[in-house]
């Protein structure tokens, strides 16, 4: 076992590391061997009224952070950057020791985030309202402000990446923030934080309040000097903070929720390649990945040579200590655990036919070995339900038009995938999938640049690319009556 050294492990509230009020703290489990890897302070109401505080001094129209050059933000956001890829590989530790994730993976997770927070870097000052001309002879223009205080709620399965996507687009516009981070993985956020101090960031524009979700998230949710919220999770946990933003105030509102997307593969495409992309698609992250291509639609005329070759494929898969070089480590916790478990006993039970994997892996640590199913129907509980684990359902289709229908018959709509050499086809696909991602010949394939999110079930908003900064502005029309005649 790689030694991995918890430097911080209390609240970070104001640019200072401080105990709970209630003293009250909680154990993060390493899901690797099921021992507590250290006590972290639990947040409560009364230390997020304390952070909101923080952030709202933070935001006032004569502090620092406001009154601050909108190029120096972006200074201070590429320091951040520099900062994480100095620390890479520590954070990266840190993060399998906390989530159980391969670390060569949590590594190139470090970098991708840091890129991301290049990116909005270079947007700090290029917020640009716009000039209209506006009937009757006045002049009118439009100012984009940051829109205030932000809650930013984050899960446990991609801890430092969603930690960026929620402060990078916030801070370059010159919101403030308080993030909760999920209370499996609380360990890297406030080895952010700690970064966020050291790059110079003012006190107040980001506090980092771990805790659990009927408490410290609800408080942020509920709080009425919180002016948006933005929260990665279940469409459950979704559909509450909806509930919640309008309760007092009416927050402005992001949610990237559930999915159950569909991978559609049709008969004229390499099969070796369609296999492999759609094992990356339904394993990564052991599973533990949203937009997940965990329904794998396959055409009928290479349909048992494809269930061969994802058989093969899946078996073949490493899992083991994520601090070695494997593919999949385990999941998260006990719960995800014995739900993922009960997914694969459903399965069973339901009929299909069970070709790799199937079990548990080891009795110690939360180790499931890769699963994949044939033979799916569109009505069984593997197919409907979201599982969050190790878990590929591979079901069979003869026609066009009768993949896109059952593609689509789903509440979510988060992300989708086709694979084919046709161009006709695949931009067909694209039309008609509904879906907030569609990749074509490729799957999760996610950069700075491009819009991120769901549509029905799957959320509300973007993160991500020009979508992603504008959650965060509120857009200010400005009119002025112009004399038509001058007067001298």
């Amino acid at each position: 076992m790689v030694k991995v050294e918890v430097k911080y492990n209390k609240l970070f509230i104001n640019n200072e590391w401080t105990d709970a009020v209630s003293k009250k703290t909680f154990p993060t489990i390493n899901p690797q061997d099921e021992t507590v890897i250290a006590q972290v302070a639990e947040g409560d109401k009364a230390d997020v009224d304390i952070a909101v505080a923080a952030a709202k001094r933070a935001f006032h129209r004569y502090s620092l952070w406001r009154t601050m050059d909108a190029s120096q933000r972006g200074i201070l956001m590429n320091k951040l950057a520099d900062l994480m890829e100095a620390e890479a590989r520590y954070l990266a530790e840190l993060e399998t020791l906390d989530c159980g994730k391969p670390v060569k993976q949590a590594e190139e997770e470090v970098y991708f985030s840091a890129s991301v927070l290049r990116h909005y870097a270079g947007k700090a000052d290029k917020i640009h309202g716009n000039t209209i001309p506006a009937d009757g002879g006045v002049l009118s223009f439009t100012l984009k402000e940051p829109v205030g205080v932000c809650a930013q709620i984050i899960p446990w399965n991609y801890p430092i990446p969603m930690f960026v996507w929620k402060i990078a687009p916030a801070i370059a516009t010159g919101c403030t923030v308080v993030v909760k981070p999920a209370e499996q993985t609380p360990l890297t956020a406030l080895a952010m934080a700690a970064l966020v101090k050291d790059a110079g960031f003012p006190p107040g524009v980001i506090n980092v309040v771990p805790g659990f979700g009927p408490t410290a998230g609800a408080a942020l949710t509920h709080h009425p000097d919180v002016d948006k919220v933005a929260f990665t999770g279940s469409t459950e946990v979704g559909r509450l903070i909806m509930s919640a933003a309008s309760a007092v105030n009416l927050k402005r509102v992001t949610l990237e929720l559930g999915g159950k997307s569909p991978l559609v593969v049709f008969n004229d495409t390499d099969v070796e390649k369609a296999a492999q992309i759609a094992h990356a698609a339904a394993f990564a992250n052991g599973g533990q990945c949203c937009c997940a291509g965990t329904r794998t639609y396959v055409q009928s005329g290479i349909y048992d040579q494809f269930v061969q070759k994802a058989t093969e494929i899946a078996k073949k898969r490493s899992v083991g200590n994520p601090f070695d070089d494997v593919e999949q480590g385990p999941q998260i916790d006990k719960e995800m655990y014995g739900k993922v478990l009960g997914y694969i006993k459903a399965g069973k039970e339901g009929g299909a036919r069970l070709v790799a994997g199937g079990d548990k892996l080891g009795d110690k640590g939360y180790f499931i070995q890769p699963t994949v199913f044939a033979d799916v129907k569109d009505d069984m509980k593997i197919a409907r339900e979201e599982i969050f684990g190790p878990v590929q359902s591979i079901l069979k289709f003869d026609t066009f038009d009768e993949i896109v229908d059952r593609a689509n018959d789903t509440n979510y709509g988060l992300a989708a995938g086709v694979i084919t050499n046709d161009i006709t086809t695949a931009l067909s696909f694209v039309k008609h999938v509904r879906a907030g991602s569609v990749w074509v010949n490729t799957y999760d394939y996610v950069t700075s640049q491009t819009p991120f999110g769901g549509f029905k079930d799957s959320g509300l908003g973007r993160e991500l690319g020009e979508d992603g900064i504008s959650q965060y502005l509120e857009n200010k029309t400005v009119t002025i009556n112009v004399p038509k005649r001058p007067q001298f």
